[in-house]
């Protein structure tokens, strides 16, 4: 069954990260064309994370019951139909709206999916098996923004919307016709364990402490580094993307080794020099001055999600086991939704306030917050 399945949830993952990276140059630029201030910037990202992680824990811990395959498909589905209304919106409120029903989509999607991996990865083997799902994850992600970036400088942006929502419907279309249904482990502490008892572990709260203050920073890189290099430095929408994307694949490409890496060393220090690196990333960036420099900058941070995405995986599949796949993935998931909800509102108060370089420096010090964290609790 695993290589049956491993093979069509990859593809599925990476076509729709590859619709949903089309949106990633774009939408700060979409949104300054319609009026957007910093704030409403921070909003319309917000209001993705904020729907999705209402919906997670509700979504994980239902197909901890029943089954995976339903919510994959209803998340994929509702994604490819969704996609369309970015060319509906008019103005920063409908924007917004549109990302709100997106976010709940995402809420049904992501913790299902990384839930079916966790639950067909043999023990010992977790780095290795989230690895390729990263690969997956973060590939489609990387070649979304040169694809956006391309397909707005040559049709247009409504194009590159509706590119989107056709990778969407193909995702789903895999999943619906060739992905079987998982069986999943029956876990010593049973699949109705208490969040409070999840609460005890910790590993989870150490987990849950590094993802919400990394997602504050790349919350903040997401919605202002597109502004920052198109509207400060001037960059064009196709050369915005090339940065994105080489953040992104550089993060991915390196998934399957660093996966199989953080089988055999110590994760929790993996994690820790990922978190170094991320830190020095984003403290870097605002003194880029040209496309070249920042180049380099997105290259540091795509080795840092590298050293960082494996580990942290195969840690939260081994809670997983105690407490439950999907029920664990949604709450972890939960945390990176937070801190992308609440990374873009601070730093939309920032940006009008003090100035866009300021937000950078502010992820950086939310990433050595949530490093600390993160060795105090799995010390």
């Amino acid at each position: 069954m695993k290589n049956k399945a491993f093979p069509v949830l990859i593809l599925s993952i990476f076509s729709y990260m590859l619709g949903f990276g089309i949106v990633a140059p774009l939408l700060p630029l979409y949104a300054e064309n319609l009026g957007a201030t910093g704030v409403w910037i921070g909003i319309i990202f917000a209001s993705f994370s904020i729907s999705s992680a209402i919906v997670m824990p509700i979504a994980g811990r239902l197909s901890d019951r029943l089954g995976r395959k339903p919510f994959l498909s209803i998340g994929l589905f509702a994604y490819s139909i969704i996609s369309l209304g970015y060319i509906w919106a008019n103005d920063v409120s409908q924007l917004a709206l549109v990302r709100l029903i997106h976010g709940v989509a995402s809420g049904v999607l992501t913790p299902v999916a990384q839930a079916y991996v966790g639950d067909i990865s043999p023990e010992g083997e977790e780095g290795t098996w989230m690895g390729y799902y990263n690969a997956a994850l973060f590939g489609g992600f990387g070649f979304g923004p040169l694809m956006g970036g391309a397909l707005t400088d040559r049709f247009g942006m409504n194009v590159a919307f509706s590119t989107m929502g056709g990778l969407n419907m193909l995702a789903f279309l895999l999943v619906i016709l060739f992905l079987p249904e998982v069986k999943q482990r029956k876990m010593a502490a049973g699949l109705h364990t208490p969040l409070r008892e999840m609460s005890t572990s910790g590993i989870v709260k150490g987990i849950f402490s590094f993802r919400l203050a990394f997602s504050l920073g790349r919350g903040t890189f997401t919605a202002f580094f597109p502004i920052f290099a198109g509207i400060y430095l001037g960059l064009s929408p196709t050369l915005v993307g090339t940065l994105l994307a080489v953040d992104v694949l550089l993060t991915s490409l390196p998934q399957v080794y660093s996966g199989n890496i953080a089988d055999r060393f110590n994760r929790r220090a993996l994690v820790i020099i990922g978190g170094f690196i991320n830190i020095a990333n984003l403290a870097l960036i605002p003194l880029g001055s040209n496309f070249w420099w920042l180049l380099g900058i997105c290259a540091l941070g795509g080795l840092s999600g590298a050293i960082i995405m494996p580990s942290i995986s195969a840690l939260t599949v081994e809670e997983g086991r105690r407490f439950g796949m999907g029920s664990t993935m949604a709450i972890l998931a939960m945390a990176f939704s937070i801190g992308m909800a609440i990374g873009p509102l601070l730093s939309g108060v920032i940006a009008d306030s003090v100035g866009v370089n300021s937000v950078f420096y502010f992820g950086a010090i939310m990433g050595l917050a949530g490093t600390s964290l993160f060795i105090w609790f799995v010390r």
